[in-house]
């Protein structure tokens, strides 16, 4: 199969071009690309992206699962697990793991619930 060799008529574009003149046209073409993408991990996420999150945060699996659960339980899950544990973390002044380890065991959703009301999640994060 023969190519058609069209880089010629390709470069006339961006011949003109200087090199920072260039780059920027890198960057800017390679947003369009991962732009879309971006917004994609922003807006959706699983259980199992949400544990391995945890996880790596330094949870064991059954407290992962734990959270996560609840997370989705609680329809909080597209806020990230690993955030709301965070955010737990951050309002009550403990240290992360203390917080999760206390989400894993069941407490304290009552209070996850009322942080993420406060931040215009209808019903705690409820949808």
């Amino acid at each position: 199969m023969q190519r058609d060799d069209d880089f010629a008529v390709r470069r006339r574009k961006i011949a003109g071009l200087t090199d920072e003149q260039l780059e920027r046209r890198f960057w800017q073409l390679t947003e369009r690309v991962v732009d879309p993408l971006v917004d994609l991990a922003r807006g959706y996420t699983s259980p199992s992206i949400e544990r391995s999150v945890l996880m790596r945060m330094g949870f064991s699996g059954p407290q992962a699962k734990a959270i996560v659960d609840k997370c989705a339980e609680q329809r909080l899950l597209g806020k990230g697990a690993g955030h709301v544990v965070y955010r737990l973390a951050k309002h009550r002044e403990m240290d992360v793991a203390e917080a999760g380890q206390a989400m894993a065991e069941g407490r304290h959703w009552d209070k996850v619930a009322a942080l993420f009301r406060k931040a215009g999640i209808p019903g705690g994060g409820r949808r």
